[in-house]
């Protein structure tokens, strides 16, 4: 008798137990994410031929248990939001792996996004506004209604207005405004999505280690990228803080 799909258990089980790690460390939205891929795989599991009945009564049984949590925490992020109280930490350890734009902000973006703001007083060097690109480019292909990109960042000598402009160029073909303001005084750092959620970084998009070379893991893929020590906050708010006229 076949033993059902071994392989789908075995992914479960693993994305599975970072979901209740994540759960436990109270990062309740990278949790859910985790939660919805897992139950997909044990279903998967759960619908193999050739599986004895006790066996499929075992797999129902943990999809019950793992559903059942992750509709708790859906709500509990819910009420959450609705009073304004939510919150989410993510420590980033130095030299840690697997915090691209994508794993860190991916999960917020969403077709309800028509403008995003950010607040960076280091999008300035070439590798900077390489970052600011790699943001933008997320965001265009996340929000399907995105309509404008603002950005709020220091002035630096040299060619970042020549760079930033052709990034404007870029982003009009996709029927996105971006407009650019300077600030000498600036030094918070953050996200402002128009769906009510705020990410704070503690350096900024500038998080990431330079590559050990041109031809090493990392270069392209910033999931291989080890990063510096940071922290990251998250919160939502029904009115999303915005700068005045953008």
């Amino acid at each position: 008798m076949m033993a059902g799909d071994p392989v789908a258990e075995k992914a479960a089980a693993s994305v599975l137990k970072r979901a209740v790690e994540l759960d436990t460390a109270k990062r309740f939205t990278e949790s859910l994410v985790c939660y919805q891929e897992g139950l997909q795989l044990l279903m998967e599991a759960l619908k193999a031929k050739g599986q004895e009945e006790s066996r499929r009564l075992e797999l129902r049984k943990r999809v019950e248990s793992y559903m059942n949590r992750a509709e708790f925490l859906k709500k509990h992020v819910e009420n959450e939001k609705e009073a304004g109280k939510y919150h989410e930490k993510i420590e980033i350890t130095a030299n840690s792996v697997g915090y691209s734009y994508q794993k860190v902000i991916g999960r917020f973006l969403d077709e309800y996004i028509t403008k995003v703001e950010v607040e960076d007083p280091y999008i300035r060097s070439t590798h900077q506004v390489y970052n600011f690109l790699r943001l933008s480019e997320l965001l265009v292909s996340n929000c399907r209604n995105l309509k404008k990109i603002f950005l709020l960042t220091g002035k630096e000598p040299g060619n970042q207005q020549e760079m930033l402009d052709e990034l404007k160029q870029s982003l009009a073909k996709h029927n996105v405004v971006l407009t650019i303001e300077y600030s000498a005084t600036l030094h918070d750092r953050e996200i402002r999505l128009d769906n009510g959620w705020i990410i704070k970084i503690g350096r900024g998009l500038d998080y990431f280690r330079p590559p050990e070379g041109r031809f090493s893991l990392g270069f392209c893929d910033f999931d291989l990228r080890p990063c510096h020590a940071t922290s990251i906050d998250i919160f939502h708010s029904s009115s999303v803080r915005s700068i005045p006229n953008k």
